[in-house]
């Protein structure tokens, strides 16, 4: 499966969780997924709670990138999200609590729910968290592998 590989410097700023969402939006439509369908709300949250992890928890810049199938009407095949940042703290999903009102603390949850894979590794100086979504149709993506390096991606 060739994938299509497509990265966005986030900075040290929240408000750059909204720039980061309205960005994987423009490359789901480049890449052919509809953008009403369930796989691209998804990626969407998802990005948007990787994020804000990696930008309010670090304070430093952050790396997003977004790994697509080429053709996403060949097989259905996962997009990757992976979101690069500057703290070697292994990221720790908190589950919501009896405080209904509380507002966070809650993405990592989101996305373990949310996603069929996901996972962290150390990245130079940082760590990677990374998760898999299935196909553009929605099927999961059961069988995709966990890669031990960073995924080279095909042009």
């Amino acid at each position: 499966m060739q994938v299509l590989q497509v990265q966005l410097a986030v900075q040290a700023d929240p408000a750059e969780v909204a720039r980061a969402r309205r960005w994987v939006r423009d490359r789901l439509r480049a890449g052919g997924i509809d953008q009403d369908s369930p796989v691209a709300e998804t990626l969407v949250l998802v990005v948007s709670e990787l994020v804000t992890n990696a930008v309010v928890h670090t304070g430093h810049p952050a790396v997003l990138r977004l790994l697509l199938p080429v053709d996403p009407a060949a097989a259905p095949a996962p997009v990757r999200v992976e979101v690069a940042d500057a703290s070697r703290t292994a990221p720790a999903p908190r589950h919501a609590g009896a405080d209904e009102d509380a507002t966070n603390g809650r993405g990592l949850e989101l996305v373990e729910l949310l996603c069929e894979r996901w996972g962290w590794y150390p990245d130079g100086s940082g760590k990677r968290v990374w998760c898999e979504i299935g196909g553009p149709d929605g099927a999961p993506c059961a069988a995709a592998a966990q890669p031990a390096a960073p995924v080279a991606s095909a042009r």
